[in-house]
This record gives C-alpha cells, sequence and structure tokens, in this order.
C-alpha cells in the first residue's frame, strides 16, 4: 500500500493537529483527568488514522481487457438506467452510478484505453451523493474518452455534500491508458459512466465494485 501525492498536504495538518492536540492534553490534563486525556489520544489518534486511510493505494492486480470498460472507482453500484444527456451526446444514453463513502478507496482510473476528446470542470451545488439531481446540479469534472474503434464514453466524478474538492489530471487530446489515474475525489461522493444506449452491463444494483478491476460493461 502507498499514500496518494493528494494527501501529503492533509496528512500534514491531521499530524500536526494529532501532535499539538495530544501535547496540550498531557500537560493540562494528564494529571488531574488522565481518563479524559486518554479519550483525547483515542478520538484524535483514530481521526489521524482515518485521514491516512482515506488516501491509501492499496496494492491490486488491475484488469487488462481491450474490449471491457472498466470502473473507475471504488464503491457501490447506486444506479442502472437509462438517461438523457445533455451536456456531451445530446440524446439517450445508459447511466451506471458509483457511490464512494468515505471509506472508499478515492483515486479515479481511466476505464479504457483512448484518446481524451472532451475535459471540463462544472461549479455546482454540493447536494448529497445518492440525489439524482447531483449529477447534473453539483459540481463536477466530465471527461469524454474516444476508443481507437471510434466508441465513446463519457465518466463525471461528483462533489457530494462532504467532498468539496475534485482533482482531475486529463485534457483534451491526451492520448491515456486503461488503469491509468484520472483523478482523485476527497472524502466521498460518487461517479457517473454514461455508455451507449445497449451496452452489455456486468455490474448490478448495490454491487461493491474495485477501481482498476471489476468490469463494469463489455463493448
Amino acid at each position: 500500500m502507498t499514500i496518494h501525492k493528494e494527501g501529503y498536504a492533509s496528512i500534514a495538518i491531521a499530524t500536526l493537529v494529532f501532535g499539538s492536540l495530544n501535547a496540550l492534553s498531557i500537560w493540562f490534563l494528564s494529571g488531574s483527568l488522565p481518563l479524559l486525556s486518554l479519550l483525547v489520544f483515542i478520538l484524535t489518534f483514530g481521526s489521524w488514522v482515518f485521514v491516512i486511510s482515506f488516501f491509501r493505494i492499496p496494492a491490486r492486480k488491475h484488469t487488462q481487457q481491450a474490449n471491457a470498460i472498466i470502473c473507475p472507482a471504488d464503491g457501490k453500484v447506486v444506479v442502472i438506467e437509462n438517461t438523457h444527456d445533455d451536456e456531451y451526446f445530446k440524446g439517450p444514453c445508459l447511466q451506471v452510478s458509483i457511490f464512494m463513502s468515505p471509506l472508499n478507496v478515492h483515486v479515479n482510473r481511466n476505464p479504457v484505453d483512448g484518446n481524451v476528446v472532451y475535459s471540463q470542470y462544472h461549479p455546482g451545488k454540493f447536494l448529497v451523493a445518492w440525489d439524482p439531481k447531483s449529477s447534473t446540479q453539483n459540481e463536477r469534472h466530465s471527461v469524454v474518452y474516444s476508443t481507437s474503434q471510434g466508441k465513446q464514453l463519457l465518466v463525471k466524478q461528483i462533489a457530494g455534500a462532504v467532498a468539496r474538492r475534485i482533482v482531475n489530471y486529463l485534457q483534451p487530446g491526451m492520448q491515456v491508458q486503461q488503469n491509468q489515474e484520472m483523478g482523485f475525489i476527497k472524502f466521498g461522493s460518487r461517479v457517473d459512466v454514461l455508455l451507449p444506449i445497449g451496452t452489455p452491463v456486468n455490474v448490478t444494483l448495490n454491487q461493491t465494485v474495485q477501481g482498476g478491476v471489476t468490469i463494469l460493461a463489455h463493448w
């Protein structure tokens, strides 16, 4: 397991807060209120470990398949339905959404090999991630991939009520490989994948998936 570069600053701040609070607790509380001082240590240590674990990148064997669309994120599948895209495709498409809890791995990965033909940040609201309106009203970043066969899909990184920072590394014109990092969402949210109508889906509602590992669909 390694730590993602997006977590360096957050972990440094968490370490400083952890050390400062416990130094003050030991100085002012350990003599007269040892149980309270112990409680401060337990709570701050748990929070520090949580921040570190949030930015973890576990060692995994990624799935590589040219005809497969790999899940771009860890989490639970919460939506599989036909919808209408007004942003890029301007028509009907199939939507598969993955909800990411704060306990999930939060690095996002390219679902396919291909060319980035669209990459756009959209400011917006911070509705809870499971609200259907979050797909179009929340802060988000959309990326469209075009494969060598000319097939396209759109991936949206969507902020939620807690997650308020989306990081995306892709720009139009970039050639990318399946399972390379596309970005990071801090502290829980969701990722939508928009596919052509009729695309065979390999996941089911409420299924737990792993980014870079689980096959979401096939072309």
